[in-house]
């Protein structure tokens, strides 16, 4: 059976979904568009050839950065949620899945890929390959856009941005210079920053091969980006953060892409008392490839069907059961170990 997505990153979405009604899909500004003024991209003041230059540039212009104490640093409490983006501008004409592949954006590999994969999407209503179904985290730049929620934590010499989705977690070194202690890339790769005022300034690199969604062009391995985040606070007490961002990849991009992202206060979420938890989806994970490369999904009843509600490898231990308060595990499991119930008087 193919689906686009996984089924307990389905039920997160619908939370999400059900407690935020400005979360609007990517159509039409992104993820969470429609709060607060239009969204609008400020290019970089030059032409850079890399993003570390461009970085350099700005620190320079900052005179090496605000040193902030803990009780200056600028503070982005609570939860947020994404309010859009303008990343469909910079690949596709008019920015939503009535345009065409602009062309000229992207390498020639690259731009037939993504021709491609948004065939795929606009005829057929979804890709046939999505990393985050093989339980890949978003990486980046897709943690900019994904519309789970978020926390940022900001200290003197750190900040933490996270993405409840993965969990993500990008770690800010500020006043720091790049290092590649492991000799290669990762998911978030090495992410260093200054504060110019109220506004933190990020480069991003050794990042491994991604994505900026599923519908969208794919990274490569040379990928790296320049960010600045801000707080913006407009009339009716809307606050925003704003994420005005530059990417940068030899092998993927003709030139540098600009785009803007956003976040707002996930107020309905703190009205519910959400509170973050850590996800993954190895136990639930039911995708497998097909003869032709295409993701499908094992659903319940099916043979592999992997049930994350059911038991663990040693069902003979009263408490093995995953879901001990509903205990609404499904009779199809992946192996005879899970299939087995529980000994007689034996309570989840």
């Amino acid at each position: 059976m193919k689906l686009t997505i996984s089924r307990w990153r389905l039920a997160f979405g619908t939370l999400v979904l059900a407690l935020t009604p400005l979360l609007a899909l990517a159509q039409g500004g992104g993820f969470g568009s429609g709060y607060g003024p239009p969204l609008k991209v400020i290019p970089a003041p030059q032409s850079f050839t890399t993003s570390e230059a461009h970085y350099q540039f700005l620190l320079t212009q900052a005179k090496g950065g605000t040193q902030h104490t803990i009780a200056s640093v600028p503070r982005w409490d609570g939860l947020w949620v994404t309010a859009g983006n303008t990343h469909m501008d910079a690949f596709i004409e008019g920015g939503n899945f009535n345009g065409k592949v602009r062309a000229g954006v992207l390498t020639p590999a690259y731009e037939k890929a993504f021709k491609e994969r948004w065939r795929e999407q606009t005829e057929e209503g979804q890709v046939h390959y999505d990393r985050l179904g093989r339980c890949e985290p978003p990486g980046m730049p897709r943690f900019l856009l994904e519309p789970y929620s978020h926390e940022f934590i900001n200290l003197p010499t750190e900040s933490y941005l996270i993405n409840d989705f993965g969990p993500s977690i990008r770690r800010v070194l500020i006043g720091k210079q790049h290092s590649n202690l492991y000799g290669t890339h990762s998911w978030y790769g090495d992410t260093i920053g200054f504060w110019d005022g109220d506004k933190l300034v990020l480069n991003t690199k050794y990042l491994y091969p991604a994505d900026f969604t599923r519908w969208s062009p794919m990274t490569s391995n040379q990928f790296e980006a320049v960010e600045i985040w801000q707080l913006h606070k407009y009339p009716d007490g809307i606050e925003r953060i704003e994420v005005q961002a530059t990417f940068y990849d030899k092998f993927a991009f003709v030139k540098p892409v600009s785009a803007v992202y956003a976040f707002r206060h996930a107020a309905e979420l703190a009205q519910a008392d959400y509170r973050v938890i850590h996800w993954e989806c190895d136990q639930t994970n039911n995708n497998f490839l097909d003869d032709k490369g295409v993701s499908n999904f094992h659903l319940p009843g099916e043979a592999g069907f992997n049930d994350g509600r059911g038991s663990t490898i040693f069902p003979e231990l009263p408490g093995q059961t995953r879901d001990p308060i509903y205990n609404t595990a499904l009779p199809a499991a992946t192996s005879p170990a899970q299939s087995q119930s529980a000994p007689k008087g034996a309570k989840p």
